[in-house]
């Protein structure tokens, strides 16, 4: 008799960030909602992060605003197939997120390895923030190579949530992993339907997007059992908020 399996991820990190010592943790978590549906996604990771949720949105003058369960403000809107060397290219990768500074530097070159057509800077020159809250893609976000740096440069530079079609995988257990920004999938091709610069706020909890600009509202896909996990600050802030690790 045939017995069927359930499909799992597992990944090792090694990057150390600022507040913790270094420490390692194995969890499964599971995921019924999200883009991989059915799997488990087991952590089993060596790298630490802070005690606090880092996926918040920037202050500008479009007061922008964000809380556990909505976010709003700017958007920003990429394509598909937006790979990590895009996001953050591989000659920003010796910056080292555990010291504050170069955290912060990170950040103001996100996204900064967008082709020349994309006219719209995500991070102006000589700011280390965006004014952008979201940021809305196609599929396939997150393509490329495994780099951690790529959600944690996202994270650095102030936006809050991705909102994309489909992502890789890998991007997606990043971002969870870190608590960087929340990777929400939409349910339909929203980077045709927003534009860079439209006000948009996100509710988490009624799983929906709306754009004020447009006055138009789009269904988004539960984040699911992901969402506790970024909420609290990555998977080991997590992991000491529900006493699966000591709390130092």
């Amino acid at each position: 008799m045939a017995t069927s399996t359930t499909p799992s991820l597992n990944f090792t990190t090694f990057t150390s960030f600022p507040h913790n010592n270094f420490s390692s943790f194995s969890h499964s978590l599971s995921f019924p909602t999200s883009p991989f549906s059915n799997h488990n996604l087991s952590f089993s990771s060596h790298f630490t992060l802070p005690p606090t949720p880092r996926a918040h949105a920037p202050s500008t003058s479009t007061a922008p605003s964000s809380s556990t369960s909505s976010f709003h403000g700017l958007c920003y809107v990429v394509g598909d197939n937006i790979d990590t060397d895009q996001i953050i290219p591989a000659e920003y990768l010796t910056l080292v997120p555990s010291k504050p500074d170069e955290y912060e530097k990170l950040g103001s070159f996100a996204l900064i390895g967008l082709p020349a057509s994309y006219t719209a800077r995500f991070v102006e020159p000589g700011e280390s923030k965006t004014k952008y809250s979201v940021i809305i893609a196609g599929a396939n976000f997150g393509c490329g190579s495994s780099r951690e740096h790529a959600p944690v440069a996202l994270g650095a530079s102030g936006s809050a949530a991705v909102v994309a079609e489909s992502y890789a995988r890998i991007f997606f257990r990043n971002s969870v992993a870190t608590g960087e920004v929340y990777p929400i999938e939409s349910e339909a091709r929203l980077c045709e339907e927003c534009r860079t610069g439209d006000v948009v706020t996100i509710e988490l909890e009624e799983s929906r997007l709306i754009n004020h600009t447009s006055g138009k509202e789009y269904r988004l896909k539960p984040i699911g059992d992901a969402g506790p996990v970024i909420e609290a600050g990555g998977i080991f802030a997590y992991a000491r908020k529900t006493g699966m690790i000591p709390t130092r």
